[in-house]
């Protein structure tokens, strides 16, 4: 029978302790060369948190996947800081350009519904307006609007999906 073990650990910093450890102990394979090949997987996101999947088949085979970090720890990471806005609505704790939000959309690629770029950016800008983000100096909410109107087509242009 396989078993699947899940996880949200640091990015590049898996440990053997919890909550890899003791999910993986019963499962008799060798914890620390899991948390070697982790670590080396996910060591692009550090400083994240990020969702991991280990697969442990019936004679000990291990198979890892890596899903990307959450959208609002992208954010946070592209714009340098470590919390969102407590007050969204008044408060202004970053800006994004749309350059940045096209290269979170392409790392949110295989975990978002949308069938394009240009939904996928929508989404990401969207994920900024709790967080007190503005995209290109104005409001999550207005650059989703200029966005629709093909303001910045040109960061779009040449973008495969």
């Amino acid at each position: 029978m396989t078993s699947i073990v899940e996880a949200l650990v640091p990015g590049g910093k898996a440990n053997p302790g919890p909550p890899l450890g003791p999910a993986l102990g019963p499962l008799g394979v060798n914890i620390k060369e899991v948390v070697e090949k982790i670590n080396e997987k996910t060591r692009d996101y550090n400083g994240m948190q990020v969702p991991v999947k280990v697969i442990v088949d019936d004679k000990k085979n291990v198979e890892i996947e890596v899903g990307t970090p959450p959208t609002a720890s992208l954010i946070m990471k592209e714009i340098g800081i470590q919390k969102g806005s407590g007050n969204a609505g008044s408060e202004v704790v970053g800006n994004l350009s749309m350059s940045q939000v096209a290269k979170i959309a392409r790392m949110k690629r295989e975990d978002v519904l949308s069938y394009d770029l240009k939904s996928t950016m929508k989404e990401v800008i969207g994920t900024c307006v709790p967080m007190g983000v503005t995209v290109e100096g104005v409001k999550a909410k207005e650059s989703q609007k200029a966005l629709d109107q093909g303001k910045f087509d040109d960061v779009l242009a040449g973008e495969e999906w």
